[in-house]
């Protein structure tokens, strides 16, 4: 849940270490630091607070190395604090290092060093890295090399228990980095006489687009000039180059206040990316979805007892609209689980089971171990994610990719409409395997998902009818979601919203749920937000908020209904579509809703506090 970067080349390091950082802050934000090599020496320039303040440190200014480490932190280990900051350095200043991970065996580590006579400044579990790297450095008796030190990195890292992408650099060694991966994300990125180290892709994304893709247990050796990789025996492994075809500048604000504006306002594009290539045509004609990076047979999926969709936090969300989509169009049960819980409960699972996989940056931690865990048990795995490469692709027996190009809030908007909107073609594609929905059902479907990028459109063009009602109650204290059958799933999200970046304490309910307690909550002025997309069971919705109307509240209704009452607060009406994928647009206003509450309060959209966007760490 922090962002590494690093860079060795012929160009001054700190301001490309510093850039990258700020593109990287949606991973952690309570402190950064760098490390460079300064006329055969380390130099660290680190503080508590954001990546912009290292800017006006005089320690900055002077850096003129062109080999460096950075970081950015999200605390797990020690309070935040200019101590606790990366990098760190071994007690000798002679190896610097900044990691990504956890070391959870560093107690027992930290006690044997001690043994040995180090010290140690931090709370930290990083610590523990530089300070064993020098420790094994100096058993050696060999003379300085290359090769020695990294000897040194390989025997710390087969210590450790638990996660890490580290970066080290040496004034012993002042034109290389060693670089290493066991279960947290890295990527090097190949440029002409310098290259590049970053935890993911945007933050280095302006200066190449040709990256090399660390697996675990393997390391890097990097010159401006060279990249040699090697496994846990230290052989010499060759690795493909990947071209990553994402825009650098889809990494930049394009002239919108916030990222999370930017990206609420991208969804029309990100799921045309998404789901156009999936849903082709011929003659006018539908043809079957086209899903040949999976080529699942009717034999095959005919065996499947059920399916399991794991995924965390918003990205469990379009799980929730994927199994009403799964089960109404192909007949097999599905679980949505919390990855986090699917892992510890030893969960009902064989050969006979697809387990699918959803996560916007597949690095989630809690997904992959579960992951890990369905391939034990022999199931199917298949990972949905935004992410090329990432360590859930590398895990699954199949992967399929979203398209919403960077997501740099850490609050999740173009990220879950697109997984929602892929998950709805693979439901589709699914059924026209197992011939469990007539056609003419499935190719409505289609019609309506490739006609929801210009509906969202003119939810967006409308917005003004949102801001206008988070005017009247960005200063209350608790609201309520409510809503019945997929209207639910996007009360849960609409609620995780605002709560992720307003710090609003919100509820959301099954809408009949409401007189099985927590009416009692409600009182005069309190809002209720209402879901209202589908038309079966819209009119017992509306009988559950009049109920709430009754007792005082005020209240917002999302829907596509023609409503018999005038008696509501406030009604934001959405294009018509498929009860089946609504979320996908009912979900905007409510995104919207919370952004505005947000900048009314006047806090930090884009980086809420205590969240991260990547969580690499349970």
């Amino acid at each position: 849940m922090c962002g590494i970067v690093g860079y060795v080349g012929e160009k001054k390091a700190s301001p490309i270490l510093i850039n990258g950082l700020q593109k990287l802050e949606y991973r952690g934000y309570d402190s950064a630091g760098i490390a460079t090599i300064e006329n055969g020496k380390l130099s660290i320039v680190k503080n508590k607070g954001r990546v912009s303040n290292l800017n006006s440190m005089p320690e900055t200014e002077k850096s003129m190395g062109t080999v460096g480490i950075a970081h950015t932190r999200w605390a797990t280990h020690g309070i935040p604090s200019k101590e606790n900051s990366h990098p760190h350095y071994d007690n000798s200043n002679t190896f610097a290092v900044v990691h990504n991970g956890i070391i959870e065996n560093y107690n027992e580590i930290r006690e044997f060093l001690k043994s040995k006579g180090y010290v140690f400044y931090s709370q930290t579990d990083t610590e523990t890295i530089p300070n064993l790297i020098h420790y094994y450095y100096t058993l050696d008796n060999d003379n300085d090399s290359e090769e020695k030190f990294l000897k040194a990195v390989n025997s710390a890292t087969k210590d450790f228990i638990g996660s890490y992408a580290i970066e080290v650099i040496s004034y012993l060694f002042p034109d290389i980095t060693i670089v290493a991966r066991k279960d947290s994300p890295l990527v090097i990125g190949s440029g002409i006489n310098e290259n590049y180290i970053a935890s993911d892709i945007p933050a280095i994304l302006g200066y190449t687009n040709k990256f090399y893709l660390l697996d675990n247990n393997e390391y890097a050796i990097i010159s401006k000039d060279t990249i040699n990789f090697y496994d846990i025996s230290l052989n010499n492994i060759k690795k493909e180059i990947e071209i990553i075809d994402w825009d650098s500048t889809a990494a930049d604000k394009n002239g919108f206040d916030t990222y999370m504006l930017k990206e609420i306002n991208e969804q029309p594009t990100a799921i045309r990316e998404t789901i156009y290539s999936r849903i082709p045509m011929k003659n006018n004609k539908f043809e079957k979805c086209n899903f040949q990076d999976l080529g699942f047979t009717k034999e095959y999926l005919s065996k499947i007892s059920s399916i399991y969709i794991i995924a965390c936090g918003t990205a469990m969300h379009a799980g929730l609209c994927a199994k009403t989509m799964i089960e109404k169009l192909c007949r097999i049960p599905v679980t949505v689980d919390i990855a986090s819980e699917f892992r510890y409960r030893d969960p009902i699972i064989s050969e006979k089971t697809l387990c699918i996989f959803v996560s916007q940056s597949g690095e989630t931690a809690d997904t992959i171990a579960a992951l890990k865990l369905a391939k034990s048990h022999k199931a199917t795995t298949l990972a949905i994610t935004n992410v090329i490469g990432s360590s859930v692709t590398r895990e699954a027996d199949y992967s399929i990719y979203t398209h919403a190009g960077p997501e740099i809030a850490v609050a999740s908007t173009k990220a879950y409409t697109s997984q929602v909107a892929l998950l709805a073609c693979t439901a589709i594609y699914f059924a026209e395997i197992l011939e469990t929905s007539d056609t003419n059902t499935l190719d409505t479907l289609k019609n309506d998902l490739l006609h929801l990028s210009e509906k969202i459109e003119e939810i967006l063009s409308r917005s003004n009818e949102i801001k206008e009602f988070a005017d009247k109650v960005y200063e209350q204290t608790d609201m309520f979601f409510i809503g019945r059958g997929s209207d639910y799933n996007v009360a849960l999200e609409g609620s995780l919203k605002l709560k992720e970046i307003s710090y609003i304490h919100s509820e959301a309910y099954a809408a009949g749920e409401l007189k099985h307690g927590p009416i009692a909550l409600i009182e005069d002025g309190i809002t209720v937000i209402g879901i209202l997309t589908d038309k079966d069971l819209a009119p017992k919705t509306v009988s559950n908020i009049q109920e709430v109307i009754t007792r005082g509240a005020n209240t917002l209704i999302v829907t596509n209904q023609e409503l018999s009452t005038d008696n509501y607060d406030s009604v934001i009406k959405i294009p018509d579509t498929n009860s089946l994928i609504s979320p996908i647009l009912s979900v905007v206003p409510l995104q919207l809703l919370s952004y505005y509450i947000s900048m009314n309060k006047n806090l930090d959209v884009d980086k809420p506090r205590n969240l991260a966007k990547s969580v690499t760490v349970e």
